[in-house]
């Protein structure tokens, strides 16, 4: 049995290659919205989250759908950063197929080659998407071959290495069969004829209603909405349903409301058949894996499986002499209801208390980043640790997490990208040099080695090296680095930061903070130039004296502070130090304030 009238497709690609944009075209140009709706004149429609137009990357799956020719298309728009992996594999169920979005100017990277396997290993029918061929750079030709090698090496099936590609200009919503026709076209309408023709209708069983909960959403007139596609019978309002959580443990609940999306809007049903995707209200305690089920057959559909976490990072109760005085909910019970709510949606984060901290563990900096941030903006106060890795026991064996960096980088920094990785002891595996002023430099390299590397990457090349990561295998554990970093300037008084002391952590490095800013005991003020941590004064104020000189009353100017993101204060950070988070600050700080407990503590 099959909805022939239905196809549920997911965008899935590296970051930065060109989903969002193209959902954005599928969306107008289907007519999804009216001419005069200001959707039209949008761009990334979907990434609604603020944080999600701030960095310009999709964070959050999102579903929605179309209409091309009396069929409706579903579409789940996925991340592409390997931070939000967990994203991708428990979206991928509501999928008979995926369009693969290839930069022609990048080519596979990373992110492509582990969505792409998550595909193949699920049965999906594949549609290759050459995006941006008007790139100057882009070379399709060897983007198609590096393509051909990566099905080649992921396929499950032979019957796997035969897909359609299509070749597109995203930004412009235009696509060809042919790389000629793309050009020439002004309409993705041979995509969405491809989509039709080689993404099958889902398959569907006869019998009693049945789903997975894939993703949960909520708000406070309905409470919880269960998202979801049917797999098996029809959903019905008012339907009687049982939710089978894990465990064996049953919840009874019946179905209040269904609805359908279109375009960005939820339409109410009174019953949806199955292989649509649905939003349901009315069951509570439902998370994400779960099997919303009739009564009449309470057999549980596998659940969702996702990678584990490969990095922790320690969060607890601001204990900062400041504590208190910027945030809205600033104590341990706040904070763990709130991290237990996100673990609700969050297939990839873990949370364990430990004494009076909590532990987080996600799939990387950027995935704990953007939930420190998260909550940062709702209020919350709290302090973090440096992030760590996390390693496990393999017969006996400590084994670490290793990843497959892929760094491209015009040919003049070469040479500092490989001083750089050489240091932080990564091994590397591939040099390609692409004729046109750019290398790209592949390594296998230890988890805990890459940490920071971003920013001094960055620094290094002048901005313009691009860093991609993905987790390759685990290895037994090797020994780690010597500290990288230099010393900090470490505050030792409480008080207002004044021009005067200023002036003496300038001439012993650089500054974090400016003239005004409030500091205390053990606050880290900036950087030292040398590997020793130094203790100043900067409340100190200059002497008054009754003797004159011919410089005495030259104003000091100062340069402008170094001002750090969330990102770079967390690969800042050494073991005995801790980052203040706060919804208006971010101080570094050491986890011992006094000069005598660091003391005792180094014993």
């Amino acid at each position: 049995m099959e909805a022939k009238n239905i196809r549920n497709i997911a965008i899935i690609a590296h970051v930065d290659h060109g989903k969002t944009t193209l959902v954005d075209f599928l969306l107008k140009q289907s007519h999804t919205f009216r001419d005069n709706e200001a959707e039209m004149q949008q761009t990334t429609i979907l990434d609604s989250n603020p944080l999600e137009r701030e960095r310009g990357i999709t964070i959050l799956a999102k579903n929605t759908s179309v209409e091309f020719k009396g069929i409706k298309i579903n579409i789940v728009d996925t991340p592409g950063h390997a931070d939000f992996s967990g994203e991708v594999e428990r979206t991928l169920n509501m999928a008979d197929g995926v369009l693969l979005i290839i930069d022609a100017q990048e080519g596979p990277m990373p992110q492509t080659k582990f969505v792409l396997k998550k595909a193949l290993e699920l049965g999906l029918k594949t549609i290759v998407v050459i995006n941006k061929i008007d790139k100057p750079l882009a070379n399709i030709g060897e983007t198609l071959n590096h393509t051909h090698d990566l099905f080649l090496e992921l396929v499950t099936h032979e019957d796997q290495l035969e897909f359609p590609v299509l070749y597109a200009i995203g930004r412009e919503g235009k696509s060809g069969k042919t790389e000629e026709e793309a050009r020439n076209s002004n309409s993705l309408e041979s995509l969405f004829e491809e989509i039709i023709a080689y993404i099958p209708s889902p398959k569907v069983e006869d019998g009693p209603f049945q789903m997975v909960v894939t993703s949960l959403d909520y708000d406070s007139h309905k409470g919880k909405h269960i998202i979801g596609r049917i797999k098996r019978g029809v959903a019905r309002k008012g339907q009687p349903v049982v939710l089978l959580k894990d465990q064996e443990k049953k919840v009874q609940g019946r179905i209040e409301t269904i609805s359908v999306t279109h375009g960005l809007k939820k339409t109410e049903q009174t019953e949806v058949g199955p292989g649509d995707i649905v939003d349901i209200t009315g069951v509570d305690n439902a998370a994400i894996g779960d099997t919303l089920t009739d009564p009449a057959d309470q057999t549980p559909l596998p659940r969702i499986h996702v990678e584990e976490p490969t990095i922790k990072i320690s969060l607890g109760a601001n204990t900062s002499p400041f504590a208190g005085r910027e945030g809205k909910f600033t104590n341990s019970r706040q904070i763990l209801e709130r991290l237990n709510k996100e673990l609700e949606t969050n297939v990839s984060l873990r949370v364990e208390q430990v004494e009076d901290k909590f532990v987080l563990s996600g799939r990387g900096e950027l995935h704990l980043s953007v939930l420190i941030e998260t909550l940062r903006r709702e209020g919350y106060e709290f302090q973090v640790g440096k992030p760590e890795v996390i390693t496990k026991m393999v017969d006996g064996k400590e084994m670490e997490p290793v990843e497959n960096a892929i760094i491209d980088v015009p040919d003049d920094y070469v040479g500092a990208v490989s001083q750089e990785m050489g240091v932080r002891r990564g091994e590397m595996i591939n040099m390609a040099p692409d004729h046109k002023g750019n290398t790209r430099l592949e390594y296998k390299i230890p988890s805990k080695n890459l940490l920071g590397i971003r920013s001094v990457l960055l620094t290094n090349t002048k901005g313009t090296a691009v860093i991609n990561t993905m987790f390759d295998s685990y290895a037994p554990v090797k020994p780690a680095l010597e500290k990288i970093r230099n010393g900090v300037l470490i505050s030792s008084e409480t008080g207002n930061a004044l021009t005067y002391g200023l002036n003496v952590v300038w001439e012993r490095g650089t500054a974090f903070i400016d003239a005004g800013t409030k500091v205390y005991e053990g606050m880290i003020i900036g950087l030292n130039t040398r590997k020793d941590d130094i203790e100043i004064n900067v409340t100190k104020e200059k002497k008054q004296t009754n003797i004159r000189s011919s410089n005495a009353d030259i104003a000091v100017i100062l340069p402008p502070s170094l001002k750090m993101s969330l990102e770079q204060y967390l690969d800042f950070l050494e073991d005995d130090e801790l980052l203040e988070v706060t919804p208006e600050s971010l101080r570094p700080r050491k986890k011992f304030l006094s000069k005598i407990d660091r003391v005792r503590a180094a014993r």
